[in-house]
């Protein structure tokens, strides 16, 4: 149910997040989700592509800092409230959440969120026992498209 994630360090400068998607799409690497935060020096890139090996590869050898983590992507009812008992499941599993983003891809009325938790094995048992569906690295890259 793991999916692997890459995450890219940027130095905050003009034209440095573009190098990196530029790397990834010379590569013929398709961005299935992503995500960008910031700081004053530097910004993190969070990428979901369908070859996470080839897209280190290619960024390490582009120069750029890199890191592979595992994350849990999962469905989450897209109307009112969908986020909210998606989470009160998390608290009530005890679970951390370090950070999450939004997919790209909605699925007949569902929205699909990226979760970076302290304990994902933990995360996705007390998830599919909350009912929530956790999807596969299959599910996450069905539909993706060439170069996925």
């Amino acid at each position: 149910m793991r999916v692997p994630q890459i995450s890219v360090f940027l130095e905050n400068r003009k034209g440095r997040l573009r190098e990196a998607c530029g790397c990834l799409a010379n590569a013929g690497l398709n961005l299935v989700a992503l995500s960008l935060a910031d700081t004053a020096d530097f910004g993190i890139l969070r990428v979901i592509v369908g070859d996470a090996d080839k897209a280190l590869d290619v960024l390490k050898r582009s120069s750029f800092t890199t890191a592979r983590t595992d994350v849990l992507a999962v469905e989450v009812a897209d109307a009112p409230g969908g986020l909210a008992k998606l989470l009160k499941a998390i608290e009530d599993a005890d679970l951390n959440v370090e950070y999450m983003y939004a997919f790209n891809e909605k699925r007949e009325g569902k929205a699909v969120l990226v979760f970076r938790f302290d304990d994902p094995d933990k995360a996705g048992e007390a998830l599919g026992k909350a009912g929530v569906n956790v999807l596969s690295k299959i599910d996450v890259f069905a539909g993706a498209g060439p170069g996925q």
